[in-house]
């Protein structure tokens, strides 16, 4: 598969990387774990070798498959996990924490998970307000320092923080949601980014799963999938939201592709230092994501995408008003 470079950090990864947290959390029913590790190996065989998981996965769960999935394979892969947020126990979260303590307790439960000496890239996973950008970058300076951990990343987070935690550690990437359905990163976030030589790391880059064309108004989740309490989910939005699929669909029929493959080579054509992570729990989907690196969309092409995206209105908001809090500060 392609390599690309997160930004000016040389940080070497797959083009498209593979998000884990839905092996293990948040859409329902955890699948079977022997079967995700089996997933995770046949994506290091086909040529991805980055792999993204947090804490908060499971909670813990997720890191510990993805630490016993890769570590026959750890000198040729790259692991980014996170922290920052406050556990309660029992698998319950409140609230943020970035204190300096709280991320070197963090750090040293995720190596133990993880089983590995050292951290690839460690996110912020949501900026606390409560304690200063430059506290937080100057501790995962020192755990750098320390060789606990390679790169610094941050999540969700505005320009300015940006700009203030990469005076004081260089950021690697920024890892936020970006997609057709979401651009917002595109007005301050990704020239700041560029500037600064930081790659970028879409989350969600097929919507959640409605990008794939597999959901209409009248699809169900299960009662523990976290897209039951999102507005951009309901019923009445999904029904909305279905002009950008099918413009996806119509881009795809032209290109002998699949709507998902058009939704992440539109992702990739975008900047050369962006590497998207779709999850998956399913072989067909991971190589469906995978033939996305081979789409390749014209000048023309991406023109005519822009300008039919720019006249969709998408209705609903991506979180719940306490989670729309929490990103972009």
């Amino acid at each position: 598969m392609e390599k690309r470079k997160l930004g000016n950090s040389g940080l070497e990864v797959s083009a498209l990387g593979l998000g884990c947290m839905g092996m293990s959390f948040a859409y329902g029913p955890a699948p079977d774990k022997k079967e995700m590790v089996n997933l995770i190996h046949s994506a290091i065989e086909k040529g991805i070798t980055f792999f993204d998981t947090a804490e908060v996965y499971g909670p813990f769960t997720n890191e510990e498959l993805v630490g016993e999935a890769l570590a026959p394979f750890r000198k040729q892969v790259v692991i980014a996990t996170k922290f920052g947020f406050k556990e309660e126990g029992e698998g319950r979260w409140s609230g943020l924490d970035s204190r300096p303590e709280h991320i070197r307790t963090v750090a040293e439960a995720s190596l133990k998970r993880l089983k590995t000496d050292v951290i690839d890239l460690f996110y912020q996973h949501r900026v606390d307000p409560n304690v200063p950008i430059e506290d937080v970058a100057g501790t995962v300076k020192d755990l750098i320092s320390e060789g606990k951990v390679k790169h610094f990343g941050l999540s969700e987070a505005g320009a300015q923080t940006i700009r203030r935690a990469h005076a004081v550690q260089p950021v690697t990437a920024l890892q936020s949601e970006y997609s057709l359905w979401h651009r917002k990163p595109e007005e301050e976030i990704m020239p700041v980014l560029e500037e600064l030589g930081i790659g970028f790391v879409p989350f969600s880059p097929l919507g959640r799963g409605f990008l794939t064309g597999k959901m209409d108004e009248t699809t169900q989740f299960d009662k523990n999938d976290f897209r039951n309490s999102l507005p951009r989910f309901d019923a009445e939005n999904r029904k909305a939201n279905l002009a950008v699929v099918e413009l996806l669909h119509n881009i795809a029929a032209q290109k002998n592709a699949t709507p998902v493959q058009i939704a992440l080579a539109w992702l990739l054509s975008q900047k050369p230092w962006i590497v998207p992570i779709p999850g998956t729990t399913k072989l067909h989907r991971l190589e469906e994501n995978i033939g996305s690196v081979n789409i390749e969309l014209t000048a023309d092409d991406l023109h005519r995408i822009d300008a039919a995206v720019s006249g969709i209105t998408i209705h609903g908001s991506r979180y719940t008003e306490a989670g729309e809090k929490m990103a972009g500060r």
